[in-house]
């Protein structure tokens, strides 16, 4: 499955504005026979916007999800996006994945929250594992901080998620997590992670960009830059990853019993 990464802030406070751009590298995508259209963490609001995060939430079948649906149905191209998810008095920061008929297929909680600007404004959510069939294909969900969690990735693999989306806001100085991290995660837990970031400066933070899909032999099939918006593609191959899982023993030699006691709560 050809997936397209839409490396952009978008414009932060106008969800109407990040719908044209959404659109608009929705058409790019079908153009160049993506099935899917990655955009990054909190994509439809933007992310340093304080209070206007809560004030511009929506339920996860509100105004602004039927009309990343319409969009997604209008290019035949499934969508994957974060925005503020408004569940009555709680926010969360999600990502939701529509189908490229606009049906929903799957929406996730981020779980782990970075830093006070984020502890301040979510709730975190409590399901580590979201997954969707799509295009011959199981694709995960996590959100930014969440991959950075060997646990969290390894879940996904056990539960057979072979493309793990990632929209993201990684900022400066952290860009060693989509240069290295990232082709790390796809190794050691054999799947493709596609991790979508923003770029540029916004509010208090400086997005690095570098927007990356990896392969399950540890190699980005994609990396955008670090100064502007861009729309890059590469391909999830399932043949390529079953000989992959095939060949890596990672999974197989696994001996959970000894690792029981790193994952009990401290």
């Amino acid at each position: 499955m050809r997936t397209a990464l839409l490396q952009s802030s978008g414009r932060p406070g106008s969800v109407a504005e990040n719908l044209k751009v959404l659109d608009e590298a929705a058409g790019r995508a079908a153009a160049a026979g993506a099935g899917l259209l990655a955009a990054p963490e909190m994509f439809l609001t933007g992310y340093a916007i304080g209070d206007d995060i809560a004030r511009l939430a929506e339920p996860a079948d509100g105004a602004s999800a039927r009309a990343v649906a319409e969009i997604a149905a209008h290019h035949g191209v499934a969508v994957a996006y974060g925005y503020p998810e408004r569940d009555g008095e709680a926010v969360y920061n999600s990502a939701r994945l529509v189908s490229a008929d606009g049906r929903s297929l799957a929406n996730y909680r981020k779980t782990h929250l970075f830093g006070c600007f984020e502890r301040d404004h979510f709730t975190p959510g409590e399901q580590a594992v979201v997954q969707a069939e799509l295009n011959g294909l199981t694709v995960g969900l996590m959100i930014c901080y969440d991959v950075e969690f060997p646990e969290n990735t390894r879940a996904h693999a056990l539960a057979g998620t072979d493309l793990l989306v990632v929209p993201t806001a990684q900022m400066h100085p952290y860009q060693f997590v989509p240069e290295s991290m990232i082709p790390v995660r796809a190794f050691e837990s054999q799947m493709y992670v596609a991790y979508v970031n923003r770029v540029g400066r916004e509010g208090e933070f400086e997005f690095v960009g570098l927007s990356t899909l990896a392969g399950p032999d540890g190699v980005a099939r994609a990396r955008a830059g670090r100064g502007a918006d861009q729309l890059v593609f590469a391909d999830a191959d399932p043949a390529f990853l079953a000989a992959s899982r095939e060949a890596n023993p990672y999974l197989k030699d696994r001996r959970p019993g000894l690792y029981e006691p790193l994952v009990r709560p401290s």
